[in-house]
């Protein structure tokens, strides 16, 4: 067996351990953003608890594609391009989502209740899925893998939206803005968007040029 081999070997089961880390990691934190936002009445809290599914997701597909690395290149290819267009959906179905939630939240001026527990919890999702994110962009370099580097855009992603979130949340507490967590939401609707369209524009074009 020869040392790029063994290399490799080491890089996919390093890739397969952070899937399960985001999966355990944001099932739990997808409970807690979605309870609590529902609690307090908060688009950007629940969208946010979304997110952490859309989050279990990915991770569950990226342990589909390191699991088809035994099948060969060709193989993998093919489950590498499935990979990324399973991703961009969840972006997109995101997006969808709590956009039209966060629209009728600003329709009917609904007034959400602060949550310090919400704010908690962006706050700790800023300190985690930055590092997360950086290992998931490591292994997916080192491997060359479109899913797994598209992955650790969604990871980034979130920390985008624990920012958006703590605004929006923070906002409301202090001043009262009760059109901020709406807004924070429309936030993470454009953040989500334009992600999933840029995963699923890329592996358009990778059909094109193969």
């Amino acid at each position: 067996m020869t040392s790029a081999v063994v290399v490799r070997g080491a890089l996919v089961r390093r890739g397969v351990a952070l899937a399960w880390f985001t999966i355990a990691w944001n099932s739990i934190e997808g409970i807690a953003g979605i309870v609590s936002g529902i609690v307090a009445g908060s688009i950007a809290l629940v969208g946010f608890g979304v997110d952490s599914y859309v989050e279990v997701f990915a991770g569950s597909v990226i342990l589909w594609r390191l699991g088809r690395e035994r099948h060969g290149a060709e193989l993998s290819d093919a489950a590498e391009r499935r990979a990324v267009r399973l991703i961009a959906i969840t972006f997109l179905v995101l997006a969808v989502g709590v956009g039209v939630e966060s629209i009728r939240k600003l329709a009917v001026r609904a007034h959400p209740d602060e949550s310090l527990f919400g704010i908690g919890l962006a706050i700790v999702s800023l300190v985690v899925m930055p590092l997360l994110a950086h290992a998931k962009r490591q292994v997916g370099e080192q491997l060359a893998s479109r899913a797994v580097t598209a992955d650790a855009t969604e990871t980034t992603l979130c920390v985008w939206l624990s920012a958006i979130l703590l605004t929006g949340l923070a906002a409301n507490a202090a001043f009262g803005w009760w059109w901020a967590d709406p807004l924070a939401g429309l936030g993470i609707v454009y953040v989500a968007g334009r992600e999933g369209i840029e995963h699923w524009r890329a592996d358009e074009l990778d059909d094109c040029c193969t």
